[in-house]
């Protein structure tokens, strides 16, 4: 009998001696290898950190603790540990466990987070109100996976230091974000430091030389300048945080111990604790980026199953790389998406004219500012769901300064199994109250490489947002990108009978619905709009003339949208508009087409409407 067949909860891991968690930790690797290799995931990072979480569970009493995780990717373990070892194997499937925290799906989940930065100010937040309640329990934040670099988290530490709570956190560094110390010595110095002597030598000492007057404030300066040069933490000191580490992240035992140390320390520490991500599997240990978010794969041979078919994401890098190559001024910023976005290619081209900022978006977009007022042409690709982060800089360090600065949204609309996180659903309502940016949407990959062209001919800003999903139309790509007609739709099918308006991958199943109505002997106008802005307006009004029934179709959220705009400038009009796209609300996890076929984004969801409108 396995070990974790015995662990259904973190009172059941108590249990257990701890001679034998590392066997335990074996097991939970086996378990989460073979659950992701059929539904994909977060592998490697999840390898990483299963003796930590591990530990962490076994010192603290979750539910009672409230353990925050940042990433939210990196929580397998905590799930598998926490009464959803049962249903570990329906992870990212529709109906089943959610690939990150969420405090509707366990009690064992305090805060939901998808990514990231977030969890020193939510634990800060835990603290101040466990105070407030007179309440006693405590509070872990783990954040790693590079959250680090997003500057919430520093944010979050400098109110930290300065009110002082009683509160933990994890820094569990899996690309050595600080120092490349470790080693039995420094786990050893960790433990030391923890276990109380050392915490009331240097209390002592501060105590006694404070009544020396004039000489006081500078020995103490001293005695945290050489607590720094053994254990690297000025930064976290400066702030007010009692900092320890590094240690090594996958020694049960020691961890364990440091742990139980600071069970009860008082004030904000910081435990700095080295990983190696996709530890435990070769193939993740090796090529721990790519698979950090994994399709299928093949356990033995490491083989990722591949869809070679043109994507979006391809066509963006390899026509970057073309325009870039003839463009001197062109430059590449992502934040810590290099594979995802395609720009990983362009860094092996062109490295000095790739950057990658880390989980900083607000940065990323007033660097990208910068560099366009001193006359680069910057393209800024970043995941929808990321770039509301930036919202504010992109309003006023972009927009208001009109400057050309391209922004590459990928993951737009649905992505899937990663659930309402990481969808992309709503770039169009949040961009489209911006003044001065022009905002497109591509039907299928050979429009992208013309609309990059475009937006890097422009001196406006301009957005590019499309999905993570391909056309599913047979596409041939044009050999050189040209220019296009800002603000200017085309008409791809005409008819009489009703017009279908789509925008981005949408068009695609205007198409298949205009296809199966003229079955019906019902002819429909079909446009690709192509931009929300400026919207074609010339091309609405021209086939009012023709019909006033018009369904429009976008995947993103209706409200403040694609259709609601078309609704709008049609108001006064009589016209008829339906509008299909995503509800208010925030959609749960699975695969694309499952969800696309809940929410009505179909050629037989128009086929529908277009009835209804009819025969009214």
């Amino acid at each position: 009998m396995k070990l974790l067949d015995k662990i259904n909860n973190p009172e059941d891991l108590k249990k257990l001696e701890k001679k034998s968690l590392s066997t335990l930790a074996e097991e939970i690797r086996e378990e989460i290898i073979s659950v992701i290799s059929k539904n994909g995931g977060h592998l490697a990072s999840n390898l990483g950190v299963v003796e930590l979480t591990i530990s962490i569970h076994y010192v603290f009493n979750s539910p009672f603790d409230k353990i925050i995780w940042d990433v939210g990717h990196q929580t397998y373990t905590h799930k598998i540990l926490t009464e959803r070892k049962i249903n570990f194997n329906t992870i990212r499937m529709y109906g089943g466990l959610s690939g990150f925290p969420k405090r509707s799906e366990s009690k064992y989940d305090a805060f939901g987070t998808g990514h990231s930065s977030t969890s020193i100010s939510v634990a800060l937040g835990f603290a101040v109100a466990r105070d407030f309640n007179r309440e006693s329990y405590k509070i872990i934040a783990v954040i790693g996976d590079g959250s680090m670099t997003g500057g919430l988290a520093f944010e979050g530490l400098q109110n930290a230091g300065h009110l002082k709570k009683d509160m933990l956190v994890v820094l569990n560094d899996n690309e050595m974000f600080i120092s490349k110390k470790i080693g039995a010595i420094v786990g050893y110095l960790a433990k030391l430091l923890t276990a109380g002597m050392a915490r009331k030598f240097e209390d002592k000492v501060i105590k006694t030389i404070s009544r020396f007057h004039g000489f006081g404030l500078p020995f103490k300066k001293i005695i945290k300048r050489v607590k720094v040069m053994l254990f690297p933490g000025m930064l976290f000191e400066e702030m007010g945080f009692t900092y320890i580490g590094p240690v090594q992240g996958h020694n049960i035992n020691t961890l364990i111990t440091i742990l139980e140390n600071l069970k009860n320390m008082n004030g904000p520490v910081l435990l700095h604790v080295i990983t190696k991500k996709g530890k435990g599997y070769a193939f993740a240990e090796d090529h721990p980026v790519k698979f950090h978010g994994v399709g299928k794969f093949d356990i033995k041979s490491g083989k990722i199953t591949q869809n070679n078919k043109v994507n979006f994401t391809n066509v963006f890098s390899d026509t970057l790389i073309n325009l870039a190559q003839k463009d001197p001024k062109i430059i590449a910023i992502t934040a810590a998406m290099a594979k995802g976005t395609g720009l990983d290619k362009f860094a092996e081209k062109f490295p000095n004219r790739y950057f990658d900022v880390g989980i900083a978006e607000e940065h990323a977009v007033t660097f990208a500012a910068a560099l366009s007022a001193a006359g680069m042409r910057p393209v800024c690709a970043i995941y929808s769901t990321f770039m509301q982060r930036a919202i504010d800089s992109i309003i006023h360090d972009v927009a208001l300064q009109n400057l050309p600065v391209v922004f590459v949204l990928d993951r737009a609309g649905l992505v899937g199994e990663d659930g309402g996180t990481h969808h992309g659903v709503f770039d169009l309502s949040y961009l489209n109250y911006i003044p001065n940016l022009v905002i497109m949407a591509p039907a299928n990959e050979n429009e992208l490489q013309h609309m990059l062209k475009t937006a890097l001919n422009y001196d406006n800003p301009c957005v590019i947002r499309y999905s993570k999903k391909g056309s599913d139309l047979e596409v041939s790509l044009d050999k050189f990108p040209s220019i296009l007609q800002i603000g200017k739709g085309i008409v791809l099918k005409k008819g009489n009978d009703i017009c279908l308006l789509g925008i981005g991958n949408q068009v695609e199943t205007c198409i298949k619905a205009a296809e199966l109505l003229a079955k019906k002997n019902i002819s429909a106008t079909v446009v690709n709009m192509r931009f929300l802005k400026p919207l074609d307006s010339d091309i609405v009004k021209e086939i009012l003339l023709k019909t006033k029934k018009f369904i429009t179709i976008e995947e993103n959220c209706i409200i403040g949208g694609f259709g609601e705009t078309i609704k709008a400038l049609l108001c006064s009009s009589g016209a008829v508009v339906e509008c299909i796209g995503l509800p208010d609300k925030f959609v749960e996890h699975g695969s694309i087409n499952i969800l696309r076929e809940k929410y009505g984004l179909t050629s037989e969801n128009i086929i529908k409407k277009s009835l209804e409108i009819l025969k009214n």
